[in-house]
């Protein structure tokens, strides 16, 4: 399959009046403004509609296509989709960027600064849900009939605000000003329902049926977001549901003379879709969750149902017609859901609706950690979804049945499989149904794929072995480089050509520019600028002074021990050590940049951000060291703080213990960038290595299988601590308040941890990592080595481009093909 749909897309671009005019009626009769009266934002928001109306046409010439072409369908459900600012996005997608900037410059407008002036769209956290944008934008390009599904989060994970070096959570009221970019579809409501009991009943053809009655309601609406492709006519839908109370609640309460109930009430149903992630350490936040993800299934299923019925009345067909595609276990509930449709709505037997079912659903798994298979109480579900607990135990009884004809005598093989699990409070193990109820399931690297098949699931490989198969992660090149790096794009671009905007493998012809004089000097002095823009935002957010000559050392993602930022700072503190005990050390200045947010509840991460920002306090205002190293917390780490600090990077921390990171996909963006990778076998770490060659890229620690047989012979981390004696002092200084010097014991825990279990065997690399460190050092003194090995990690990306990973899904999992779409009108653009 192609990666990029090659649709006619040659209609002359407007010229600077016509946009202007565009711009000027939107800012006068959308907003009702004028030149004297327009604020900032209202000067955004007459560009964004003015923008809209551009991908109108083509969004409806798309939908149309699919329609009349009875196109086959791949539905993305995903409770989260991190897309970070549209606008930008949309003017690169649209390839009108420079006309657009060329057209509000002549009336004295910086297109930068309206950019600026977005807010990030709440609707996801980490790599999960920017994995899913960058799939959106892949399978846009490629012309793939296709669809998001998500959940319209009033309130996104939060904005996280440093508060005396710790973590401080606020709203992320992203919706305070509205959206430009979203459609509001009252015509697609569909009821969900909760609680209630279940009847069993016999049905005219003898056939024992269920009814499931005296439920509550809640009503989803949808809100429809384009997604454009690049350079071609197709805008795709990302549909995203909103809860609403229903109207016959609300009028019994209010007619029983019950007001405030019934406002409570009503707030209460739409807490639905209020927050990403509530907390789910206390029952009302597991509820919540639950409700979430029972509500983005139920509505979605009812959505594929509406839209397939327009033109097939055989559900049968359903496999045929309609892919759906399962974002790690979160929306699993869609399988139930598709069941008792089937079953109690549709009236089709068990086998028949089974057999669509596993045709239809695919699922991804993207974590190994325990703690992320999610796994929901009997009583929980018996509660809230009474009927899908019935059909989860029916899919479980037909599937143990299957798993004791195939090992018969097994009985512990039984108990591992179980959907059910019986060890402590009764419970579902989704990953489980996920697996049982997908004819295909894909790992996110070849490694995590290996343990998928030989550990976690080795079971169910073992039962399906040609059901599970890898698709290593990609990002789309469109946002990481064309849009978040342009100085980089337009130097690629004038070597090369721009066909890697489409087709990143042609970024392995720089490989014959690796060793050209000029190019690097070229490639360094873009570089620079790029760090130049990041160090005067880090002064702006956290007034600290980083020299753009500095190596810019980054480590952006979400906190957590098994991504080991606790091991960077150890290797931060321990240079401060030798840099204060020796000050003629030639190594080069380092600014260490740290971002990400940790969940509210996970105690010990944010005792690391606060250890962080307690290194830093010290570091960067020693007189003696502050011009040799320096900290950085960057605050509410986000997509568009991600466009910043990906350019501006020299070396990407990825150092997860090996074996824990699925993939990542962080490593790519920056390696995209021309950053060198500092990083362990884990993950997509590997296919990097493999890409790139393994001496362009600075690896340490153990492996997978090491860190197995570290943990099967009996780990002991204070044997480490007391054979190191730098590890020893830096521990030591943590423990004694140095970094604390008002409450010594503040960061007892994290010593506690390190010493007592180190669950992820920092102190066990420490070594390996500190030595990596020297290499990273002795070569960055060598400017054009340095720069010689950044082009060619960024020539070795070509294999990383989500359009790649979309086209095995497409090819090798849903069975779709690309739709060409043609422009069916000349819409004036005013």
């Amino acid at each position: 399959m192609s990666a990029h749909n090659t649709a006619p897309f040659c209609e002359l671009k407007p010229d600077s009046t016509d946009l202007q005019r565009s711009f000027m009626r939107h800012l006068q009769y959308t907003l009702v403004r004028d030149k004297y009266s327009a604020t900032k934002a209202d000067l955004y928001l007459a560009l964004a509609y003015a923008v809209r109306d551009m991908l109108a046409d083509r969004w409806l010439d798309t939908q149309q296509t699919y329609y009349n072409n009875d196109a086959k369908r791949v539905y993305y459900i995903s409770m989260e989709f991190l897309m970070g600012r549209t606008l930008g996005n949309s003017l690169i997608n649209l390839e009108i960027m420079d006309e657009w900037e060329t057209a509000l410059k002549e009336m004295g407008i910086d297109v930068k600064d309206l950019q600026e002036t977005e807010w990030d769209a709440g609707l996801g956290n980490g790599g999960l849900g920017r994995l899913a944008a960058c799939f959106l934008d892949s399978m846009a390009t490629m012309g793939l009939p296709a669809y998001g599904y998500g959940i319209r989060y009033e309130y996104g994970m939060f904005y996280q605000r440093i508060v005396d070096g710790g973590q401080f959570e606020v709203p992320d009221n992203w919706l305070r000003y509205g959206n430009p970019w979203e459609f509001g579809r009252q015509e697609h409501l569909h009821k969900v329902q909760y609680n209630g009991r279940v009847v069993e009943y016999t049905d005219e053809q003898g056939e024992r049926r269920h009814s499931w009655i005296d439920t509550h309601d809640v009503m989803a609406l949808a809100y429809d977001v384009p997604v454009p492709g690049y350079g071609n006519n197709t805008v795709n839908t990302m549909r995203l549901w909103t809860a609403k109370s229903t109207r016959d609640f609300e009028l019994e309460s209010f007619n029983r003379g019950n007001y405030v109930g019934a406002v409570e009430s009503k707030m209460k149903t739409e807490n639905i879709s209020k927050v990403l992630y509530p907390a789910d350490h206390m029952l009302e936040g597991k509820e919540l969750r639950l409700r979430q993800e029972y509500f983005l299934s139920a509505a979605t299923v009812q959505d594929i149902f509406y839209r397939f019925a327009k033109k097939h009345s055989d559900i049968r067909l359903l496999p045929d017609k309609v892919a759906i595609q399962l974002n790690d276990t979160h929306p699993t509930l869609t399988i139930p859901e598709l069941m008792r449709i089937l079953v109690d709505e549709k009236q089709l037997s068990w086998d028949v609706a089974w057999d669509i079912a596993v045709r239809t659903f695919a699922y991804t798994n993207h974590t190994i950690l325990p703690e992320a298979l999610e796994k929901w109480p009997v009583a929980m579900l018996e509660h809230i979804l009474p009927r899908h607990l019935l059909i989860i135990y029916q899919i479980n009884d037909h599937f143990m049945r299957e798993v004791a004809a195939r090992f018969p005598g097994d009985g512990e093989r039984l108990r591992r499989m179980s959907i059910v699990g019986e060890d402590g409070e009764k419970h579902i193990r989704m990953a489980h149904l996920a697996i049982v109820g997908s004819h295909s399931v894909n790992g996110v690297s070849a490694l995590h794929s290996r343990i998928l098949r030989d550990d976690l699931f080795r079971d169910f490989h073992d039962l399906w072995p040609e059901r599970f198969n890898n698709k290593t992660n990609g990002i789309t090149q469109r946002r990481w480089l064309k849009y978040a790096n342009r100085w980089l794009a337009d130097l690629i671009s004038s070597r090369i050509g721009d066909g890697w905007v489409t087709n990143l493998d042609e970024l392995k012809n720089l490989r014959d520019l690796a060793d050209d004089r000029e190019f690097q000097q070229q490639w360094i002095e873009v570089k620079r600028a790029n760090k130049r823009t990041l160090a005067e935002h880090i002064f702006s957010r956290t007034c600290i002074e980083v020299s753009p000559d500095s190596l810019f050392d980054c480590q952006t993602k979400r906190i957590h021990e098994y991504k080991r930022q606790l091991l960077n700072v150890l290797h931060v503190i321990t240079r401060y050590n030798r840099l204060k005990a020796n000050p003629g050390l030639e190594i080069p200045s380092r600014a260490v940049i740290f971002g990400g947010k940790a969940a509210p509840s996970y105690t010990m991460a944010k005792l690391i951000i606060r250890l962080i920002n307690a290194v830093g306090t010290v570091v960067n205002n020693d007189p003696a060291v502050n011009h040799r190293l320096k900290v950085v917390f960057m605050p509410n780490y986000n997509v568009s703080l991600a466009e910043l600090i990906f350019p501006a990077a020299d070396l990407s921390e990825q150092i997860s213990t090996a074996g824990t990171e699925a993939s990542g996909t962080g490593n790519m963006k920056y390696a995209l960038n021309g950053a060198l990778t500092i990083g362990t076998l884990d993950g997509a770490n590997i296919e990097i290595m493999e890409e790139v060659g393994r001496e362009n890229i600075f690896i340490f620690g153990m492996n997978a299988e090491q860190v197995g047989g570290l943990k099967r012979a009996g780990y002991r981390p204070q044997d480490y601590y007391y054979r190191n004696p730098e590890l020893k002092q830096t521990i030591d200084q943590i423990g004694d308040g140095t970094f604390s010097p008002g409450d010594r014991n503040l960061f007892k825990p994290i010593v506690d941890s390190l010493l007592g279990n180190d669950a992820y065997l920092l102190l066990a690399d420490f070594a390996s990592y500190m030595a990596c460190q020297e290499e990273v050092d002795h070569l960055y003194l060598q400017p054009f080595e340095w720069a010689r090995k950044s082009i060619l990690n960024t020539a070795g990306m070509g294999r990383f481009s989500s359009d790649r990973t979309i086209a095995e899904y497409a090819g090798e999992i849903w069975g779709i093909k690309p739709e060409t779409v043609e422009r069916h009108s000349r819409r004036t653009l005013l």
